[in-house]
């Protein structure tokens, strides 16, 4: 599997430690950035590339990371395509994909050590879209409402 990650400075060194678990672990990563450690650097230059991949198909699945994980789920989901969520529990890593095809996982660099973002990254990639027909019917509606956006 094809995986993105992306992180601004508050998530730099999880970043880090999860690219290499990632690779160690046979997943072809693209790493967005940051590059450096630059403190005031701002989350959108990095997980907005991140998730335009993950919307073209250029990458599977997206992982996101900031301070907290909210301004980086905020921008991932400005892109049409994308369905991004802040992560901090395991039942949620594998049921946001099985019920609402979640494609991105946003984590919080200040809040989670390695060891739960790891489980839960791996959680994540491990999941499946169950297809069954009232998710379908309900991603299809978040979908409408995503295109009348565009439109405007």
């Amino acid at each position: 599997m094809r995986v993105g990650i992306a992180a601004d400075h508050g998530g730099f060194v999880l970043k880090g430690e999860l690219t290499a678990a990632l690779h160690a672990s046979g997943y072809e990563v693209v790493d967005f950035g940051a590059h450096n450690l630059t403190p005031g650097d701002d989350y959108p230059d990095f997980v907005v590339p991140l998730a335009r991949a993950v919307a073209n198909g250029d990458v599977e699945r997206g992982v996101a990371i900031c301070g907290s994980g909210v301004g980086a789920c905020v921008a991932t989901n400005k892109v049409p395509g994308v369905r991004a969520a802040l992560i901090h529990d395991v039942f949620s890593a594998h049921q946001g994909v099985e019920d609402d095809n979640i494609n991105v996982v946003c984590l919080e660099g200040r809040v989670v050590g390695y060891a739960l973002a790891w489980d839960l990254i791996q959680t994540f990639l491990a999941a499946r879209f169950s297809g069954a027909e009232r998710h379908r019917r309900r991603l299809a509606r978040v979908a409408a409402l995503e295109n009348r956006e565009e439109g405007r």
